[in-house]
Formats: structure tokens, sequence, C-alpha cells
């Protein structure tokens, strides 16, 4: 146990039982941290302390968490004098119920080295401003693990999101497991699942989320159990004994083959994208990836550690599993996403859970589900085209428990088995094609830059308007090779342009970008 409170208002020589005792939780809406500041209240008042709770509100969203803070003193008949926010450098304990929300606080000065303990789960919400950046936006987690530990005298970290919803609860019970198995405040763990008890709701899930998480903050979990011998063969969807029609298994089978033919540090990657586009249309499929997937293992070679033939097995299988109409109703009926949100939203069993799907077609996106013949046709008439846009180009809300609303998602999912009919298919085989060629071509020449044009194709994402900005910056990244032909920096210029163009969504970065190019 933790003896770990330092006197904090109490005079100089005053006894131990005047000490106060100072803990802030950081939480965001749904996270209950309400919740999880009453039981810590309870749980300090059934130990015969006096506690006082306050609560601060953040901004809504990622932009800010809600500070609960309490404060707690032993009864010793005299009336503590408490405050009603917490101070910098004046903490005890601090919980954050998420992992950036700990870096937040260390930020603020909450945390210092010499008296706080620190208890984060190490889960990750991304804030709006990781969401808005068009690449990679996400603030790295190990950063914040390593200035947690020289910041805090104690931290505790693990995801403790995970933890609750393995046991059907929420993140405050596993918050309040954490705090309980860190010894940082001087109860019993009785007296937390007592506290947990009374509130009448939820209970047994409640305590056995608190339980694992108190045994992992202990260290005394059990351990993980062995994995499972791989099986035999692998399905497109994971790993696992397959089922199903023997000429799909003989046709899965033929393809695992031809992945374990690759070169060591290219299956991984390459069985990952096999399962992808598998997934995603049928074997045939599959059999077209790993043909593409050839041509660059013929040109590689183990002087580059095989990152043409890596980088290659990924963005194929992204172009491949381009999102069209097809491909979000098909995700939308599919039953594991039933379950999905049925788990997120915490659907009881036997109860209807009502689910609307928002969709708003371009006549793009209606032309490209249609025949190549015909898809080209109406858009070869800007007249025709325009008319049917008026008629298409809404806003439409589907409620998918209906047997309507999700037998018209359903028919068009279906329409995958016509896909490579549609003209939408056409148009991304071309781009693809053209896209694969190019960056091959420059492979005996210029290896690195070979290498950065296909990790372009990360530039292209999204659906619709999204899917028409992201092309449009591959386009124009692209468009800095002839003036970069010849350099042996090349490659170096692309990967920045590429860089660039994933800062921002407007893409004034890569026009700077391009501008600086065009000087050199």
């Amino acid at each position: 146990m933790l003896d770990a409170v330092p006197p904090l208002r109490a005079k100089a020589g005053a006894q131990d039982d005047e000490r106060v005792i100072k803990l802030a939780v950081l939480a965001v809406g749904g996270q209950g941290g309400g919740v999880l500041a009453d039981w810590i209240t309870d749980v300090a008042e059934r130990n015969g302390y006096v506690a006082q709770s306050t609560s601060v509100a953040g901004v809504a969203q990622r932009t800010g968490a809600t500070i609960y803070y309490i404060e707690m003193a032993r009864d010793t008949g005299r009336l503590p004098v408490f405050a009603l926010s917490p101070s910098q450098g004046d903490v005890d304990i601090l919980i954050a119920a998420e992992l950036m929300e700990a870096g937040r606080a260390i930020i603020r000065g909450f945390v210092t080295p010499e008296r706080t303990t620190l208890i984060a789960s190490s889960h990750r919400i991304a804030a709006v401003s990781e969401k808005i950046e068009p690449g990679d936006g996400r603030a790295s987690s190990s950063k914040v693990h390593a200035t947690a530990e020289a910041a805090s005298k104690r931290f505790i970290a693990f995801d403790m999101e995970k933890i609750a919803a393995d046991n059907g609860s929420m993140i405050s019970a596993s918050l309040l497991g954490a705090l309980a198995g860190s010894d940082a405040l001087p109860f019993t763990r009785e007296s937390y699942e007592q506290a947990i008890g009374a509130g009448g709701r939820g209970v047994k899930a409640s305590l056995a989320a608190f339980g694992a998480a108190y045994d992992r903050a202990r260290g005394t979990a059990a351990p993980a159990s062995k994995p499972a011998e791989p099986a035999i063969v692998e399905s497109a969807l994971g790993a696992g004994r397959v089922t199903g029609p023997q000429n799909l298994l003989q046709g899965w089978q033929a393809l695992a083959a031809r992945v374990d033919a690759l070169p060591e540090p290219v299956r991984d990657m390459a069985l990952r994208g096999l399962r992808k586009v598998v997934d995603y249309q049928d074997i045939a499929y599959g059999r077209e990836y790993l043909d593409r997937l050839d041509k660059a293992v013929a040109l590689d070679g183990t002087e580059h550690a095989h990152a043409l033939s890596i980088a290659a097995a990924k963005h194929l299988a992204n172009a491949l599993c381009y999102d069209d109409m097809i491909r979000v109703a098909d995700l939308k009926t599919r039953s594991t996403r039933d379950r999905r949100v049925r788990k997120e939203v915490g659907v009881k069993d036997g109860s209807i859970l009502q689910v609307t799907e928002y969709f708003h077609p371009r006549i793009e996106e209606f032309c490209g589900t249609l025949p190549a013949g015909l898809g080209s046709y109406i858009e070869s008439r800007p007249k025709l085209a325009a008319f049917l846009d008026r008629r298409i180009n809404h806003g439409r809300r589907i409620r998918t428990d209906s047997f309507a609303g999700f037998a018209a998602l359903w028919f068009i999912g279906g329409l995958r088995r016509w896909r490579r009919g549609l003209l939408r298919h056409q148009v991304e085989m071309t781009h693809l094609d053209r896209w694969y060629a190019l960056a091959l071509s420059h492979a005996p020449q210029d290896y690195a830059l070979a290498v950065e044009i296909l990790n372009c194709r990360r530039l292209i994402k999204g659906y619709s308007d999204t899917h028409v900005r992201a092309q449009s910056k591959f386009d124009r990244v692209l468009s800095a090779l002839p003036m970069l032909k010849g350099r042996d920096d090349a490659a170096d210029w692309i990967r920045r342009l590429r860089e660039a163009a994933l800062k921002d969504e407007k893409g004034d970065m890569l026009d700077g970008a391009l501008k600086t190019v065009a000087t050199l």
C-alpha cells in the first residue's frame, strides 16, 4: 500500500489524520466520469472520511474533458476546508479515461513527479485536431507514455476500455478497479465493491470489470491464454479451419500456396491484402491481385529488403478495394455490423434496435453502378446527366431495421457479382494500371522513387466528394515527376509532396511545396 499522501493544508506538525487527499478524474461524455466520482466519494465516506466532489465541464466532444475533483480527509470532528477545483502541482491522484487526457493533464501541471499517482487507460480516442488531418494525424502514444513515466511518481496504464467492453460494462468500473488496485487510497477492495453494489444497476458487469482491472493494476491478472495452433487452411477473413463449397476452398488453397511461395518478408502483407480483396469481391479477384503483385516481386530483391513488393502488396489491395455504392451497401447489411452496432449501443437481448442509414449519391455514383456502356452514355451527355442529377442528388434516409430498407441495400450490395462490368470498375482499373505501370517503370533506374510512387496511393481514399478531392491531390503530387526527372533526391521530394498533401484538406501546403519544386 502506498504511503504517499503528503500533508497538504495541514500546518507544520499536523497529524496524519488531518491530511487532505486530492484526486482528479478527467473524462468526456459517455465515459461515466460522474459515476466514478460518486463511487470514490462513497468509498471515502464508508471508511470514515469526509469528502467533497465537484466538476468543471469541458468543451463538447474531443476538445476538452470534464474535470471531476474530489477532496477527502479523515473525519476528526473538525470540518476541513476543501477546494472546488484542482491546482497545479497540488494533485495526489489523477485518473484519465483516455491516454491523451493524461497528456493534457501533464501539460496543465496537474501531475508532479514527487507526489502524483497517474492512472490512465492506454486506449485512444482521436481528438478533433487529429481527425481533420487527411493523413495520419494521430499524436504519438509512445511519447505520452514516456512523458507520463517521467512526470509522475507512479504511472499505471493499460487498456481499461477493452476490459470494460469485454465485461459488458463502462470504463468507469475498470478505472475504479485500477484505482483500488494501485493502493493509492487507504481503502480495502471490499469497500469499493460495496460502493458499486449500492448503485443497483449493472452491478454484476461493473464488478466483473472492476475485478479484472484491479488484478491488472496489481500485476496479478491471469496470463493470456496460449494462442491456438495455426489451422491447416486460412480463410480470406481470418485464421481458422475453413468450411464452405469445395470449389471455393480449393481456390483459396491455391491462392494461399502462391502467397507461401513469395519471399518471406512479403508474405504477411500479401496475405493481408489477399484476404481483403477476396472478401471484397471473390477468388478470381484474388488471383488478379497476386498476378499484379508478381510483377513487383519480379523486379525486387533482398538488397532493398523487398520494400517495393511490400508497398505493392499493401497499396494494390487498397486500390482494388475502392469504395463504391455496392461496397457501402454490402458493409451496412452484414451481420457482423449489426452485432457491432448492438454491442456499441448496448442493446439488450430481445430489444428492438432501429437503424437509419444516410445516403447522398451523386450522378457520378449512380452512373458508376451502371453497365460501362450505359454509364458512359449518360456522362457524355451533360443535359441528360444534369436532368438525372436533379432527381438523384439529394439525401436519403433508409431504415435498415425495416424489410424494405434492408432489402434495398441488400440488393445494391448484391450487385458486386456484376461489378467488373460496371463503369466505376472500368474507371478504377484504368487508373490503377496507369499508376502501377508508372511506379514499376522507375524501379530499374530509381528504386526509391518507385516505392514512393506506390506509397502515393494512400492519398486516394473515401467515397463521393471525398474521393474526388483525394484523387485530385494524388494527380497533383505525381504531376511533379517531370520536374524531378534525373534528380538524385526525386524520391525524397515525392515523399515531401505526399506528406504535404496529407497535412491539410484544402491543399494549401501542397500548393506551396509544388511551387518550391518548380523553382528547383
